[in-house]
């Protein structure tokens, strides 16, 4: 059954992380241009503000944490220092949902704020800056995860209606795009993929968090106690609890709190970027 794990009110929290070297979960709240890291030991909440509207928040390999904002990717050093990495400024782009994959390569999505079809983008951001436009003509670029074994990406653009799969090489050439699960009764939003090769996926006004098995199937519906779960995450000792963030929505007085399912199964460890 799920959880409070923090009463909040977010305007819409999303990228939740789990830092195992801290035993914290990182997550944003991106209008409101918040970096947050939660620890479930204590019960508090540390915020920082990032110089953007930011669309996720990944660690880093170096320390610190790569950032997915409005203008571009940027590096948080461990010292507060800011800098640009990567420059992806268009007008009325803001970057949205991001995650690293096997090799240490921050994959960014963006999204226009007016949410126009076709507006935004999937790039490819290696440690060193160079970018690689990947995917053009996406409307809400959301979640992203990879097979345990490294040989498929699971992508979502929100408005399709459906998690997508790819054939994924370790240069990050993708191939073979298919259709891996439709979502009904909402829309997906973030996503995270557990230890056994399933996908958990956040059903946006559908108020669920679902668990899809390797081969598509609905294997679990879980019902969160918000209509619009954002993403979720594994996190824990044992990456056995999946976090999950939400919304804000007028009249659900939980919307935009933070909520765990205990014991919802095995995470994978988070992986670094590698700049």
């Amino acid at each position: 059954m799920v959880e409070i794990a923090l009463r909040t009110r977010a305007e819409v929290a999303e990228s939740p992380t789990w830092l195992a070297e801290t035993g914290e979960l990182l997550w944003v709240d991106i209008p409101a241009a918040e970096i947050h890291r939660f620890s479930p030991s204590t019960g508090s909440d540390t915020v920082r503000h990032a110089p953007q509207h930011v669309g996720a928040a990944r660690p880093r390999a170096n320390g610190g944490l790569v950032l997915n904002l409005v203008d571009g990717v940027g590096l948080l050093d461990p010292d507060g220092g800011f800098r640009w990495l990567a420059d992806l400024a268009r007008d009325g782009v803001r970057g949205n949902d991001a995650a690293v994959d096997p090799q240490g390569r921050l994959w960014a999505g963006t999204m226009r704020y007016d949410q126009a079809r076709g507006g935004g983008r999937l790039y490819r951001v290696d440690p060193d800056g160079a970018v690689v436009t990947v995917l053009e003509s996406v409307t809400i670029s959301n979640g992203i995860g990879w097979s345990p074994d490294g040989t498929l990406m699971y992508y979502a653009d929100t408005p399709t209606g459906r998690v997508d799969v790819f054939d994924y090489a370790p240069s990050g050439e993708l191939s073979g795009r298919r259709e891996f699960a439709a979502i009904d009764g909402g829309s997906p939003d973030g996503l995270t993929v557990d230890g056994d090769g399933c996908v958990w996926v956040a059903v946006w006004g559908g108020g669920q968090v679902r668990r899809y098995a390797p081969d598509g199937r609905l294997d679990r519906a879980v019902d969160v106690p918000v209509d619009r779960p954002t993403a979720c995450a594994f996190g824990g000792r044992g990456l056995t609890d999946l976090y999950i963030t939400s919304e804000s929505k007028e009249g659900q007085p939980l919307a935009g709190s933070l909520f765990v399912l205990p014991g919802a199964g095995v995470g994978l460890p988070e992986r670094l970027f590698a700049g």
